[in-house]
């Protein structure tokens, strides 16, 4: 299993490439935590961290697929590196100004979110020129899906640890400048400098033309909507159980049985279609949520959440793989970050869901929202199951990929960017 994602890491610049990408992502991966912790130091009430923690989800959720067609239409450098220059400037504005001027607050974190640079995207645009055969390309994106969950592990303590030792504002002012760094690490390699989009038909629409990448974006949003749910059912279960680091195990055991199931499927090569096998792993996923509604003792508890996370890796790496052969030519990056803009809205709006639902019927209904969502993300994939089937664009055999100008694709290899 790690003889294979060493052989990619081992491939020039890709470990450059990985690192600085997760780097380059601290900011907003660690936002929302950073943002609470700031504006409770401050003085604010959980109401106003909320509402700046959501005008920077929101925001980030516009600005993705905007910067992500800049990036197609312009190239990476003059997009990923400005992009993160100025989200850091709004993060630093917060952190300086604090909230003596609360309009001033909440710009500076919409700025701060609509200029997330798109690192994901852009990355997984980059893959098939560094890695050049299909079957890497797809255990790149199943370690990149991990990689994922170790960020999302590794940020949060991070911000807690210069809290800590320091203090929210200077949280929020080092982890933006890590995430800069990040940043020009990845633009400033060979790979990404030598990226160009295929030539793209000229359409208000651009990725979101693809009928099946928009059978894909509506499947995952249900999907972000169900993780955002657990968050908060998470939180009203270790409220019934008196414990808050109970909270903290269930978190926990997600993440480990996304890294254990993303490792397990990107250490082997899988035979047919993507979009069959989509279908079959959010069932899987679905399948995987419905037992938490049963909230049993602690223990169990935890053994089912490491159950649920199973499946997510894997989920999010064959769908990198959906994208690439759904997204119009010319629009890879956009296309990737919409689907970044849609799972994260899911998960917001699961969030929102799972807090009334606590209300009205109790820990049980918080997690049945979860259980929902996942019904409801395979309920789409079946129910469009024609348009996910065959790639937007005719799959023939090409002798190089938009992002392979020197031709180290192998022929064949649909890399998702030909005609």
């Amino acid at each position: 299993m790690a003889a294979g994602y060493l052989d990619i890491l081992r491939t020039r610049h890709a470990a450059r490439l990985l690192a600085g990408t997760l780097v380059g992502r601290l900011p907003s991966g660690t936002a929302h935590i950073a943002i609470v912790l700031f504006t409770r130091a401050e003085g604010g009430s959980y109401t106003l961290a909320g509402a700046l923690a959501a005008v920077y989800g929101l925001s980030t959720a516009v600005g993705q697929p905007l910067l992500g067609r800049a990036v197609d239409l312009y190239g990476q450098p003059r997009v990923q590196l400005p992009a993160s220059v100025v989200s850091a400037l709004g993060m630093a504005l917060l952190a300086l100004v604090g909230l003596e001027s609360l309009p001033l607050a909440y710009g500076a974190v919409m700025v701060a979110g609509v200029f997330t640079p798109p690192l994901e995207g852009g990355l997984r645009a980059l893959w098939p020129s560094v890695l050049g055969s299909e079957e890497r390309v797809h255990r790149a994106y199943a370690m990149d899906a991990v990689a994922q969950e170790i960020m999302f592990t590794v940020g949060p303590l991070l911000v807690t640890l210069l809290v800590s030792l320091w203090s929210p504002a200077a949280a929020l002012l080092v982890i933006n400048a890590i995430g800069v760094l990040g940043a020009l690490s990845v633009v400033l390699s060979e790979p990404s400098r030598a990226w160009r989009s295929a030539p793209r038909e000229a359409h208000w629409l651009g990725a979101l033309r693809s009928p099946g990448l928009l059978v894909l974006l509506g499947s995952f949003f249900f999907v972000g909507l169900a993780l955002g749910s657990i968050t908060v059912a998470g939180v009203a279960y270790a409220d019934d159980h008196g414990r808050e680091a109970v909270y903290g195990w269930l978190m926990a055991a997600l993440g480990l049985g996304a890294l254990v199931g993303g490792a397990v499927y990107g250490a082997r090569q899988w035979a047919g279609a993507p979009e069959r096998r989509l279908r079959v792993i959010v069932a899987l996923l679905a399948l995987g949520y419905l037992p938490l509604m049963l909230t049993p003792g602690v223990v169990a508890m935890t053994a089912l959440a490491a159950l649920a996370g199973v499946f997510l890796a894997p989920a999010i790496a064959c769908s990198f793989i959906v994208v690439d052969r759904h997204a119009p030519r010319g629009t890879v990056t956009e296309a990737f970050s919409w689907l970044v803009t849609t799972f994260g809205v899911g998960a917001a709006a699961g969030t929102a869901v799972a807090g009334p639902a606590v209300e009205l019927g109790g820990t049980t209904w918080s997690f049945a929202v979860a259980g929902a969502g996942g019904v409801a993300a395979l309920l789409v994939l079946l129910a469009t199951g024609r348009l996910l089937a065959v790639p937007g664009r005719t799959a023939v055999a090409v002798q190089g990929s938009e992002n392979d100008r020197n031709g180290a694709v192998e022929p064949g290899f649909s890399s998702g960017h030909q005609a």
